[in-house]
């Protein structure tokens, strides 16, 4: 904005697109993250999916999200993230910790640290989504070790100051 010489209220919407499964924990005060964000491809959680994966929890995952367990998801790495950074567990349980992935994370930073939201579209990918209720599972919260506290709110993103123009008929 200040290179271009704009203010935010010349901005009437933007679009943020992102890899919904790179996940992020930040501090919500000053909303900088607790570690390096960890990427989609990571395979770091593998254990603790294999872990779940052997305990027969995979149906009830599918069940109440609609994915497989696998690293790729957000869950386990939320779960990581909070056991290896030290002090993380105890700063998220004071409801200190935001996490989100990068769409949450840029709308927190946007709007100077005031919105900590994503839409079901990213909900849904974090295997902590029950999609059957559309709300947080509580159960795969408390099998993860997750507190909710951590959780961006779910809604729809669409921020803007005025409508859309009107598409003509016949026009595509």
């Amino acid at each position: 904005l200040f290179k271009a010489q704009l203010k935010a209220t010349d901005i009437a919407a933007i679009g943020i697109t992102n890899q919904r499964e790179t996940t992020l924990l930040s501090h919500r005060k000053p909303g900088q993250p607790i570690a390096n964000a960890i990427v989609w491809q990571d395979r770091r959680t593998e254990p603790l999916c294999l872990q779940l994966r052997e305990a027969g929890l995979a149906d009830a995952v599918r069940r109440s999200t609609g994915l497989v367990i696998d690293p790729y998801f957000s869950g386990t790495k939320i779960r990581w993230l909070l056991d290896n950074v030290p002090g993380a567990h105890l700063a998220a349980a004071q409801g200190e910790l935001a996490f989100g992935t990068v769409d949450s994370w840029l709308l927190w930073k946007l709007t100077g640290d005031r919105v900590h939201a994503t839409d079901v579209s990213n909900a849904s990918r974090t295997m902590l989504y029950d999609i059957r209720h559309n709300t947080w599972s509580a159960e795969l919260l408390a099998l993860l070790h997750v507190p909710d506290s951590v959780l961006p709110h779910v809604r729809a993103l669409i921020l803007s100051r005025a409508a859309p123009p009107a598409v003509a008929a016949g026009s595509n």
